[in-house]
């Protein structure tokens, strides 16, 4: 977060390399913000661009003690999207719906880049968001779940951990929910517990682990292949995250976090890696486990709907097939810059 009143020292990556008369490519390639005691990014962990406090930069490079930062919270903080969320009980990616509001669009401001919001505005509308939840009278006829999106599986977990074989009509009675937001948590949640086991125990097989978790054979098909799925996401993930930190070298992305696994169809597995460094020679790239690696024009929408694969043109390649579905680091670089 940017401390209250702390705005004006905000910098940049493109900052930082500016300051010390290099280009933004030549400094992320040097990892100069990476070395042992360099400031710690005040933006949120897991933000693509980071930000950090000037006084503190300054101090480390002329070689002074670096000041810390003020650790009282005040209502003048500026929060991203990712605080926002987490002062809300929300993940980051629901408060793309609440911050729509007039209340928070009109006090949002851009930083180095970055939406920002008031942690005191972000309170208010907490706090008038708990009063409309609490005088509402009830569930009405044919409204939508009760239960937010990113907090279903939290509010579902107690209930699988307390009677194993529970329905999806009974999470939909317990939490209401639709029958199919129901059946969907139980799913992910079963195959993810079934994925932890077999990654314990490699000898197990999916309907020995369903049975180990007292899970019945009639409720875990589709868990069962989904788990096998989640099983060959770890394992990729590895590889994913050098290719991360390969991109990040290159300068393409402003991280090196590995890319977030998703799950379009039970069983196939995909990955999305947005490039959103300054000069990118596609918006984002997608590997799916069944060709390998391929360009997306959208960062917002790298993937498309369902399990069919986009046709080539318009912006999408498709890249190193000859070389199966996991080339290294330097040939996919090769292949995105041919």
């Amino acid at each position: 977060m940017i401390r209250a009143g702390r705005r004006h020292l905000v910098r940049t990556l493109a900052d930082l390399a500016a300051q010390q008369g290099v280009r933004l490519h030549t400094y992320l390639t040097a990892n100069r913000h990476l070395v042992d005691g360099f400031p710690a990014p005040i933006s949120s962990a897991g933000s693509r661009n980071r930000l950090y406090d000037g006084e503190q930069v300054d101090a480390f490079l002329t070689g002074r003690p670096v000041p810390p930062l003020p650790t009282e919270d005040d209502d003048q903080d500026l929060l991203d999207r990712r605080e926002c969320a987490d002062l809300l009980g929300l993940s980051p990616l629901s408060w793309s719906k609440y911050k729509s509001h007039p209340l928070l669009s009109a006090h949002l401001t851009d930083v180095g880049g970055v939406e920002h919001w008031p942690r005191g505005i972000v309170r208010q509308y907490q706090a008038q968001r708990s009063t409309k939840v609490q005088a509402a009278p009830g569930r009405p006829a044919r409204s939508g779940d009760q239960v937010p999106r990113d907090q279903l599986l939290t509010r579902t977990a107690p209930l699988l951990d307390a009677d194993p074989a529970i329905t999806a009509a009974a999470v939909t009675e317990e939490l209401g929910v639709h029958r199919d937001t129901a059946q969907d948590a139980l799913l992910r949640l079963r195959a993810d517990r079934m994925a932890d086991l077999m990654h314990a125990d490699p000898s197990l097989t999916p309907a020995q682990s369903a049975a180990a978790l007292g899970y019945p054979a009639g409720q875990v098909r589709r868990a069962t292949v989904r788990a096998q799925a989640a099983l060959r996401a770890r394992t990729v993930t590895p590889y994913l995250a050098d290719i991360a930190y390969a991109m990040h070298r290159e300068g393409w992305t402003t991280t090196a976090a590995a890319p977030d696994v998703h799950h379009p169809a039970d069983d196939l597995v995909v990955a999305v890696l947005v490039l959103d460094g300054p000069t990118t020679p596609a918006p984002a790239l997608v590997w799916d486990e069944r060709h390998g690696w391929r360009t997306a024009t959208s960062r917002r929408h790298p993937l498309t709907r369902g399990v069919t694969l986009p046709p080539p043109g318009g912006g999408i390649r498709y890249l190193t097939q000859a070389q199966g579905t996991t080339p290294s680091p330097e040939a996919l670089i090769a292949a995105l810059t041919a």
